[in-house]
């Protein structure tokens, strides 16, 4: 199975695909949308949403992980990746890519075995998971492996159910 996972955000969206068969992952790619801060928001909507169909036609998944958006203090900003978040369902739905939501917490219980676990335990563990040598940069791409991660493990928990 291929899972693109999506760590979404406005500024950075990140991306990390991986191929789960039979409890054996294989990175496939990941890496980071990027738009230019100062552009006007639809403007940057639109480079997200062409990326990431750009993306999807590239590694063709047979689903899609996004992580639920989640924020403290800054309402404005929170906003703007809804919009974001948006468009990133909006390009998955065209496609007919069917995608899972999951929280923070779940990514790091599925990750780590802990769901309040820090995001440089996450981020380690990720990189052991997948045999890399070093934790992925941007963290947003380290985020979208996990996120995949995460799916896979709950995919592959319910298919043994």
């Amino acid at each position: 199975m291929i899972i693109l996972g999506i760590d979404p955000g406005y500024a950075i969206v990140g991306y990390g695909a991986i191929e789960y068969d039979k409890g054996r992952f294989r990175v496939l790619g990941y890496g980071a949308i990027t738009t230019a801060a100062g552009e006007p928001l639809p403007q940057r909507l639109k480079v997200i949403y062409d990326d990431m169909k750009t993306l999807l036609e590239h590694f063709k998944p047979d689903a899609v992980s996004v992580e639920e958006l989640f924020f403290n203090t800054n309402v404005t900003t929170g906003i703007a990746v809804g919009h974001a978040r948006g468009v990133i369902l909006l390009s998955l739905a065209e496609g007919g890519y069917p995608f899972f939501e999951y929280t923070p917490l779940q990514v790091k219980q599925a990750v780590v075995g802990y769901g309040r676990a820090e995001k440089k335990q996450v981020m380690e563990m990720t990189k052991t998971m997948l045999g890399l040598k070093k934790i992925p940069r941007p963290d947003d791409a380290a985020d979208a492996l996990a996120i995949a991660v995460c799916h896979a493990h709950t995919a592959s928990s319910l298919l043994n159910t």
